[in-house]
């Protein structure tokens, strides 16, 4: 077997290997590891003096030598190096010295019942039968020494363990094994038969009684969730008073979103323009036979015709709302499932191939713009998402955990009014998780039904022993999931076991990828090296995402990665200082305790999770209490071997990673207090995640855009002895196919390391040329070698950072978990043909609304006409006075403006004259969007800007209203609608609504204040509404009243 080869060193890292190879310095020394680019197939790495080679990864014993040497086979893997310890085989050096592998300490097993390692001797039956009684007799031959050991071993262990809640026949037959059956099974396994037949019947006996229990439960159970999955009409319970309450405001949102300006023309309106129909060959797959098809998309009707021929009968069709999902093949980018409703609400999956990837995505444009013309409800922009980690103890849950789903307890948490309005995804991960995995969905279900009301959907769930990961979202988004991917990876003892290790899911979210890994690593305060093993080898081995996105691992295969779980990183502190943490928790002094936080220091040290973010930990340690309480840490263990200290610690973590420049905000992260069945309190953490969804141009879409993103002077430094030649890959899922550049050039460099220049300019074409499309996407960049085409180092670029022109980018490279290296270069998008484009999560610090009042009235309320005067002013690092830009939301404006530079900076007062803006410009006309107006989190204002709103504002009384979604909406409002001045009633005080689904409302923020009267007041009967991130406030000069709404 390989394993006894003392050369092949198994799964070893690259980097790993040239350091085993630079520890040995003699020519001709060599190892054989597994490949990383090629499943199932060994690398062949020699040296000679400084130059390491690693020999092209071979798959069924095939070894590529120097051009001119001829391919030879091998049978097996001895033969090969015997053959190239010859000279002149074609290697940079013959095959001299065997690197010794490594001894890898015992690793001290956990604590679970294993069986010891059997005596190196043959054992017979009747030995067995005797072996006891012989023993007993105290005979001093060592044949019958050895014949109890095994079973003696395992009583002695039975002893030490407390079985008297076990019932008293499953006693007997445990402990009858132990003394007689135990050597039979013993025996026969080192005979080769490892089936352990009597250890099997052991088992079926204990379990004689889990299989009927099953099967009466079961049915029961089922019944109950047929009843509960059914859902209720929306009017039904605590929700009718809040429809009803609604009602109103729902009409009037609905008459100011359909209340256009009386000069806006069709030009302006680029979705009122008439599209006309255009027709798709495709062929479609039916019963292994490709079939010519034509697809006609009638923008304008919001149908799809499905033709056998391109002027063939139109009878065949589906209109819009019946096209459910928009699923793009990752391996062919040709390939599109579509998901559509039939008869009975059931489901179709209809595949087809186009003739190319931008015919393809011009159809996905052409039925996307269809269904945002046609459906009212806008694809989001931003979701909410909840993590959460909880290891159970392998304890039952309380009846109650509800706490967790709301965040509340310990930490950053969110506010009471937002406790009830729902996150659109679920993420919960369970560590030693004693239920079923159906029974503890149903209870996560349920309890998520008692917050908010709503039967939430599972996306899929995965399972490694007591490891688990569940995966629920709203039934609204049930049709923007796809390519669901599950995966686990075991980390125990020899790798072999499960009760350590990770499981993972990932998914795509309309065009966002997502990835989530829960991990239960190493225990013990002095396994630190161990968990970093663990963290690597889950990186290495774990399958998710884009398979065609092989050279790199899950830590840049997707847009947003959470990891989470028990991560067992302690408190690095000698066991005699636990009654002093214990004192500083009770004091609330986290940051002495933190400093000395493993994950801390080796993330610092780059070790593990390079690159992740963690929210600033503001709870107290979670792990590991006195159970039913959390008022004792139960540090101290009594062992066999001694005391064994647990200091409380940081066990449970949630970390994230996502793609540069994409939007994620944490708004709570903390630990519950009241559930208190396990030693470990449950932690959860929310964020609000950008998303993006199918793209539809505002230019004319039979007009194909040219264009190509150009990279160029790019220099890499690797952290490596190679002196192989190396090329870059870029992937992307804006590219048709990953692009690999010329060779580099080696230039020597410092030592351990090299640096290769990349000459000439490399272009990329992608499918959809539109900047406005690009600036959502990222590039992978991977640098491989030329002999092995294995990964020296991966990293991405946002093309958003090259909006503007040229521009320069500088990354960090890594590979699998080690930091290898830096590249630099320059980046350069297609021109944008003058267009402004949208930015989505700019942070916009002031901006101005003129409010006409519009004529119409219902029901006695005063309707607002609301024009945005077209100005962002965004704050300055270097705090110069801010630059001014049109807002992208509402289209260009340059034309009917004039240029921007001219105009004046905004005022210490938040106000205009008249004669600021120019009296011959015609109002900017908002432009519909298919997205949710969302921004970032407020940075504090200085101190100056501060003292000036004092000065002119007095604090306004809030009071906050609890927020009760109702089922359909989730606590959402329409996302492209105009805010709107909520009804003043004489007599009572205004309330301000919280806005729904967003919890970043913690301080009281400027414009929540009132405006003193004073000179340059707008004139009577115009309305200013100042506005920030989160709010706006009216003042009416013409009736003295003022009106308040939170946006």
């Amino acid at each position: 077997m390989l394993s006894h080869q003392p050369w092949y060193h198994g799964n070893i890292t690259r980097s790993t290997a040239e350091d085993l190879l630079s520890k040995a310095g003699k020519d001709g020394s060599f190892l054989l590891r597994d490949s990383e680019s090629i499943q199932g197939a060994y690398a062949l790495c020699a040296i000679n003096l400084v130059h390491l080679q690693n020999s092209r990864s071979f798959l069924f014993i095939l070894l590529q030598a120097s051009e001119g040497v001829p391919i030879r086979f091998f049978s097996v893997l001895p033969d090969l190096v015997e053959a190239y310890y010859k000279e002149n085989m074609g290697l940079v050096t013959h095959l001299q010295y065997a690197v010794q592998k490594e001894e890898e300490p015992e690793e001290e097993p956990e604590p679970c019942s294993l069986p010891p390692q059997l005596p190196p001797r043959n054992i017979t039956s009747n030995e067995c039968k005797d072996g006891h009684s012989d023993s007993s007799r105290g005979t001093d031959r060592g044949t019958e020494l050895a014949r109890p050991s095994i079973s003696d071993t395992y009583i002695q262990r039975l002893q030490q363990i407390d079985i008297s809640n076990l019932p008293e026949d499953h006693q007997k037959s445990i402990q009858e094994y132990f003394r007689s059956s135990v050597c039979v099974d013993a025996e026969q396994a080192q005979n080769g038969n490892p089936t352990l037949p009597h250890f099997k019947k052991l088992t079926q006996s204990i379990c004689k009684n889990l299989n009927s229990e099953i099967a009466r439960t079961l049915p029961s159970l089922e019944a109950l969730q047929k009843v509960l999955d059914q859902p209720l009409s929306p009017g039904v319970g605590r929700l009718r008073s809040q429809v009803s309450k609604n009602e109103s405001n729902q009409e009037v949102l609905f008459l100011i979103s359909n209340v256009h300006p009386p000069e806006v023309t069709v030009d302006a309106w680029h979705r009122k323009s008439l599209i006309p129909p255009v027709t798709f060959e495709v062929k479609c797959d039916s019963l292994g036979i490709s079939n010519k098809m034509y697809l006609k998309v009638d923008v304008e009707g919001g149908k799809v015709y499905f033709k056998k021929s391109k002027d063939g009968p139109e009878d065949k069709y589906f209109v819009h709302n019946k096209i459910l999902q928009l699923v793009k093949s990752q391996k062919m980018h040709n390939r599109l499932v579509l998901v559509v409703e039939t008869e009975k609400e059931k489901t179709q999956r209809k595949d087809f191939v186009f003739d190319d990837t931008k015919k393809r995505e011009g159809f996905c444009q052409l039925l996307q713009q269809m269904k945002n013309k046609h459906s009212g409800k806008p694809e989001p922009d931003m979701i909410t998402v909840f993590v959460g980690t909880w290891n159970m103890g392998n304890a039952n849950p309380p009846p109650n955990i509800t706490s967790w789903f709301q965040s509340k307890g310990q930490g950053k948490t969110h506010d009471d009014t937002a406790s009830q309005i729902p996150h659109d995804i679920y993420v919960i991960g369970t560590q030693e998780d004693p239920l079923g995995e159906k029974e503890w969905i149903e209870t996560v279900r349920g309890a998520l039904r008692d917050i908010t009301n709503i039967s939430f959907k599972q996306v899929t769930t995965q399972t490694l022993w007591s490891i688990r990961i569940v995966v629920l979202a709203k039934p609204e988004h049930e049709n923007r999931f796809s390519h669901v991917f599950c995966d686990s990876v075991k980390t125990g003892i020899a790798n072999a076991l499960g009760n350590k290790g990770a499981v993972g899911v990932s998914f795509m979210f309309n065009r966002t990828s997502f990835g989530f890994v829960n991990s239960h690593l190493t225990s013990g305060s002095e396994k630190k090296l161990r968990r970093n093993q663990n963290y690597v080898s889950i990186l290495r081995f774990l399958n998710l995402g884009d398979k065609k996105l092989n050279p790199f691992d899950i830590t840049h295969r997707f847009t947003h990665l959470f990891w989470l779980g028990d991560l067992n990183y302690r408190v690095d502190l000698p066991s005699q200082e636990a009654e002093n943490i214990v004192m500083k928790i009770k004091l609330q002094q986290y940051q002495d305790l933190l400093a000395r936080d493993q994950l801390n220091i080796e993330k610092e040290e780059e070790k593990v999770f390079l690159d992740y973010e963690e929210e600033e930990i503001t709870f107290a340690p979670t792990y590991r209490f006195e159970r039913d309480t959390r008022e004792r840490y139960a540090y101290t263990k009594a062992k066999a071997t001694g005391t064994k200290y647990n200091l409380p610690s940081w066990c449970d973590r949630v970390l994230r990673k996502s793609y540069p420049m994409a939007h994620v905000v944490c708004n709570s992260y903390g630990c519950t207090n009241d559930i208190m069945t396990s030693d470990h309190s449950p932690v959860f953490a929310t964020f609000d995640v950008g998303v993006t969804s199918q793209f539809v141009s505002k230019n004319d879409l039979s007009k194909d855009a040219q264009g190509a993103i150009k990279i160029m002077n790019c220099v890499a430094v690797l952290l490596t002895k190679s002196k192989t030649k190396f090329f870059i890959e870029y992937h992307s899922s804006c590219l048709e196919k990953f692009v690999k550049s010329p060779e580099g050039e080696n230039q020597e460099n410092t030592e351990g390391s090299i640096k290769v220049r990349f000459s000439g300019q490399v272009e990329l074409t992608p499918i959809i040329a539109d900047p406005e499309y690009l600036l959502e996407q990222h590039i992978l960049i991977c640098i491989k070698s030329t002999d092995c085409d294995e990964s020296y180092g991966e990293g991405c670029v946002a093309l958003r950072s090259a909006e503007s022109s040229y521009t320069e980018f500088s990354i960090k490279l890594a590979h699998h978990g080690e930091r290898t290296g830096l590249l630099t270069g320059g980046i350069q998008l297609p021109k944008s043909d003058g267009k402004q484009t949208e930015k989505l999560y700019g942070e916009c610090t002031i901006c101005f609304f003129t409010a006409v009042p519009v004529q119409n009235c219902v029901d006695s309320r005063l309707i607002y006409k609301f024009i945005l005067c077209g100005y962002f002013w965004f704050r300055s690092e270097d705090g110069q006075t801010p630059e001014m830009f049109e807002n992208p939301l509402y289209g260009s404006m340059s034309a009917s403006r004039g240029s921007k530079d001219h105009l004046p900076p905004p005022d210490a007062h938040f106000a205009f004259s008249k004669t600021d803006l120019d009296a011959d410009r015609q109002p900017p006309v908002p432009t519909p969007r298919i997205r949710s107006f969302t921004c970032s989190e407020t940075k504090p204002q200085s101190s100056s800007a501060t003292n000036t709103m004092s000065s002119g504002l007095q604090p306004q009384n809030i009071t906050k209203k609890p927020v009760v979604p109702s089922r359909s909406e989730g606590g959402t409002t329409g996302p492209n609608r105009p805010p709107v001045p909520m009804k003043s009633r004489p007599g009572q005080p205004q309330e301000l609504q919280p806005k729904p689904r967003d919890y970043r409302d913690s301080s009281e923020l400027p414009s929540k204040l009132r405006l003193q009267t004073r000179s340059g007041q707008p004139k009577d009967g115009m309305i200013t509404i100042v506005y920030s991130t989160h709010s706006f406030f009216v003042q009416n000069t013409r009736s003295g009243s003022r009106n308040s709404s939170v946006n």
